[in-house]
């Protein structure tokens, strides 16, 4: 497990104190990807930098399987990071070395021997299927080519931790998803807790079990993805789940049929289980009442499904309330919408 203890990190700029961290206190489960989300200069890759140390903490302590990184001495936590593999947004790499030279560059800095290099080497190759690209130049890959050598350099000493960087930033979407179904893969097979860093809603929806949403250096927001996304607190929380998953109707549209039947528009949230069955069917069989479905969307996040329905009831009060405690019953989340709900 990671944790973050009361964290803070500030620099000075031109006589002004620039806190990057403010008392962060955040727990990352060991073996799962955890995702970082936030808007530029919430701080989020100062936080993953901590990790490693690459930035030191003003206040606070790091604590990773039960060791207080910030109170290691430099020696110690040298032998530590090995234990910590990076990936970065521009891969990286030394341009005038080989695939194999980059791969091959951490296990030489720990002293492997030349034939436990060569069989590791081969066996990241496989791994990252770029076997026939062993002696080709960075200038030579694609940049998803470019980045699985990243992969497979930052896995070379058999890491505990991968960090990741805006690892797929700079990738277009079908490599992105290319390299992220790697990244669950190392996950999958190799158990290696993964921390990313990304300001994609969906690269956070594709892999990552939790999530922690920041903004001004500070956590504002954070759980279990699937409980993030069916039910965001934070307005930025809700800014960033609206990019893949609509979470609201338009206005002006809000507003027109507000005008003809008040408090009648209502959005649907079915999760799981819940998406699969034809709930909706059997309530209209049972209910005398109308149903307008204005909008529907459905998402799989990290295995599970949520599906969503912006729908107008109409009909007696009573019984659409019977109706609306018929839904509930079968584990649909019902929201009453309008201009100002």
């Amino acid at each position: 497990m990671i944790q973050f203890k009361n964290i803070s990190k500030h620099y000075q700029l031109k006589g002004q104190t620039i806190r990057a961290l403010d008392q962060i206190n955040l727990e990352i489960p060991e073996g799962s990807i955890f995702g970082i989300i936030g808007y530029s200069g919430a701080g989020k890759s100062t936080l993953i930098r901590l990790i490693n140390l690459l930035e030191r903490p003003n206040e606070g302590q790091v604590i990773i399987h039960q060791k207080d990184f910030t109170a290691l001495d430099a020696r110690t936590l040298r032998q530590e990071r090995t234990n910590i593999g990076m990936i970065f947004q521009h891969f990286n790499l030394l341009e005038t070395k080989t695939v194999a030279e980059n791969i091959e560059m951490p296990m030489k800095l720990v002293g492997l021997s030349k034939e436990k290099r060569q069989a590791r080497l081969n066996e990241l190759l496989t791994f990252i299927d770029l076997a026939h690209k062993k002696n080709a130049y960075p200038d030579e890959l694609s940049g998803g080519q470019k980045q699985r050598v990243g992969i497979a350099r930052a896995l070379a000493n058999h890491p505990k931790i991968l960090l990741c960087d805006e690892a797929t930033s700079a990738l277009d979407p079908q490599t992105t998803k290319s390299v992220l179904e790697l990244l669950k893969k190392i996950n999958r097979e190799q158990g290696i807790t993964i921390v990313m860093v990304t300001h994609e809603m969906d690269v956070i929806e594709r892999v990552c079990d939790h999530v922690a949403v920041m903004e001004a250096g500070k956590v504002i927001e954070m759980g279990a993805t699937i409980d993030i996304f069916s039910n965001p607190q934070h307005p930025t929380t809700k800014n960033f789940i609206q990019t893949v998953l609509q979470q609201q109707l338009p206005r002006n549209i809000l507003s027109q049929l507000e005008h003809q039947h008040e408090h009648s528009i209502y959005c649907l949230q079915f999760l799981g289980k819940a998406a699969q069955q034809p709930v909706i069917q059997q309530m209209l069989k049972q209910f005398d009442i109308s149903l307008n479905i204005l909008f529907a969307n459905m998402t799989e996040i990290n295995g599970t499904v949520i599906g969503q329905m912006f729908v107008q009831l109409l009909g007696d009060e009573q019984i659409l309330q019977q109706a609306i405690d018929y839904l509930k019953q079968h584990e649909v989340e019902v929201r009453q919408e309008g201009v100002l709900a």
